[in-house]
C-alpha cells in the first residue's frame, strides 16, 4: 500500500491552487455558467421567418388587388384575413387590412421597404394573377416542409392546403363576382 504523506508538498498545493483558479476563471468570477455567444437563429426559425415573409408578400398582393379593383375587395376580404392569420402563425406581423385606421397609420411605414405589386387592369386577369400567387406560395410551403421539424411541417402543410383551396376559389368561383 503506497504511503500518502500527511503534509502535501508545496508543488501539490500550488498545482491544486492553480487548478481551482483556472476553474473559477472558466466559469466566471460569479461562479455561474460560462458566458456563451449569442445563439444563431435555428434552421427552424429561419424557415418560419421565410414562410412569414412569403405569406406577407401574398397579403400585399391581396391588398394591391383590392385597391386596384374595389369591386373585388369585399369578396377577397375573407381570403385575405386567412392569409393574415398564416403570417401570424409563422410568427410574423401582418399589415393591417386596408380601410382601417391602423392601415392608414402603418401604410407609409410598411410600404417603404416593399416594392409595389403590379396588378392587371382586367379584374379576371387580376384574380388569375392572385390565384397563381396563391399556388406558388403553397408550392414553396410544401417544398419547405420537407426540411421542417414535425410541428412546423404540419403548419406548412396546413397553410399550403389552404393556399391551394384559395387558388381554386379564385379561379373557379370568384370570377363570377368580376
Amino acid at each position: 500500500m503506497p504511503l500518502v504523506p500527511s503534509n502535501p508538498s508545496r508543488r501539490t498545493v500550488l498545482t491544486a491552487s492553480l487548478a481551482g483558479t483556472a476553474a473559477l476563471l472558466a466559469t466566471g468570477c460569479s461562479g455561474g455558467e460560462p458566458a456563451r455567444p449569442a445563439a444563431a437563429p435555428t434552421a427552424e426559425a429561419r424557415l418560419r421567418r421565410t414562410a412569414a415573409r412569403e405569406s406577407t408578400a401574398l397579403l400585399d398582393r391581396y391588398d394591391a388587388t383590392g385597391a386596384a379593383h374595389p369591386a373585388l375587395a369585399a369578396a377577397l376580404a375573407p381570403l385575405r384575413e386567412t392569409v393574415a392569420r398564416h403570417v401570424k402563425a409563422f410568427g410574423g406581423t401582418p399589415p393591417a387590412a386596408p380601410g382601417t385606421d391602423a392601415a392608414a397609420e402603418a401604410s407609409s411605414e410598411s410600404a417603404e421597404g416593399r416594392a409595389p405589386v403590379p396588378v392587371p387592369e382586367d379584374a379576371r386577369a387580376a384574380l388569375r394573377a392572385l390565384a397563381d400567387a396563391e399556388h406558388a406560395t403553397a408550392d414553396r410551403h410544401t417544398t419547405a416542409l420537407l426540411d421542417a421539424a414535425p410541428e412546423t411541417a404540419r403548419l406548412l402543410a396546413s397553410v399550403a392546403a389552404a393556399g391551394a383551396a384559395h387558388g381554386y376559389l379564385l379561379t373557379e368561383l370568384l370570377p363570377e363576382v368580376a
